[in-house]
């Protein structure tokens, strides 16, 4: 279990748009599952940097934002009465208040766009820009989803071997665990030699490559299995690409876990191309997992101080 796990707050990002409603309704729950108070956050600011505004305009604004978060607040109570709700409002842009407000979390929860953005936008650059710099684990929800399978919940795992994917993996049995759920477990293999035209590598021998990758992926998932028994595991081993094969097996789903990023993406990358992907087209909420321990509260720092005008 994480150092953050069963302490802190529950963090929900609100700005009064349909995502951060359904945003809320998730923080909710995972509070509860997780026996923890819920903080609903909220970012103002003045949006015009070659004017300055005066103290009154501040407060106005103030003022504003403050309707905002007691809004999200009420919503918050009026799913769980006696849960411990409280609420940050801070000047600044939204990342940046985010990412110094996770600190003090345990997860985050937010809505994948606000009110800006345009018509079709699916994930705005609030949920890209912390789900890439969190050092805590990011839930990404989305308004109008299709409705999850009937009976037991089921949890989706990306799976690559990566370092990224083991926290993912982790991750998701403990949230299976708190709700009771399963876990699908799956794995992607692609490799252009098993493939017939001009992008097929010489000299290869494609079964057994796939032989080989799918051995180590039983393998992995009895040691899984082993170390989890109280949670229902099913395996997938998919011949495809794997932003196709998450986004398939994460149809009805209640949560989509990821690691932000996996095999194929440098260690300067923040966000892997497949995690993007689950982002914009996942038809269920994603849970993006930070690799502990390699640098993010630095480079989380870093975000905060650009975002804010300075250099970190």
């Amino acid at each position: 279990m994480n150092d953050h796990e069963r302490t802190g707050t529950v963090l929900v990002g609100y700005d009064g748009s349909p995502a951060a409603d359904e945003a809320i309704r998730w923080g909710v729950r995972e509070a509860l599952l997780r026996n923890l108070p819920l903080t609903v956050c909220h970012a103002w600011h003045w949006p015009y940097p070659l004017r300055q505004p005066d103290r009154d305009t501040l407060e106005v604004l103030r003022g504003a934002g403050a309707i905002v978060a007691d809004e999200g607040v009420r919503k918050a109570h009026g799913l769980a009465e006696g849960l411990d709700v409280r609420w940050r409002l801070e000047r600044g842009w939204a990342s940046a208040v985010l990412l110094e407000a996770s600190r003090d979390a345990a997860l985050v929860a937010l809505g994948s766009r606000g009110h800006g953005g345009f018509e079709g936008l699916t994930v705005g650059s609030t949920a890209v820009q912390v789900a890439s710099h969190a050092d805590r684990p990011v839930v990404v929800v989305r308004q109008s989803l299709p409705p999850t399978r009937r009976g037991r919940e089921r949890l989706v795992v990306g799976v690559d071997g990566s370092t990224g994917g083991e926290a993912a993996i982790g991750f998701a049995f403990e949230e299976a665990a708190l709700r009771g759920a399963s876990v699908t477990a799956v794995c992607s293999w692609w490799d252009p030699a098993a493939f017939r035209g001009p992008d097929r590598v010489p000299f290869s021998d494609p079964q057994m490559i796939r032989r080989e990758a799918m051995k180590r992926f039983e393998e992995d998932a009895a040691a899984w299995r082993s170390r989890h028994p109280q949670v229902p595991l099913e395996t997938e081993f998919l011949v495809d690409t794997p932003r196709q094969a998450l986004v398939g097996a994460a149809r009805g789903a209640a949560l989509l876990v990821m690691g932000v990023r996996g095999i194929g993406s440098g260690p300067q990358t923040l966000l892997g191309p497949v995690t993007q992907t689950a982002l914009q087209e996942a038809p269920c909420p994603v849970a993006v997992v930070p690799v502990q321990g390699t640098g993010r509260r630095r480079t989380a720092e870093t975000a905060v101080a650009s975002a804010r005008g300075g250099t970190g």
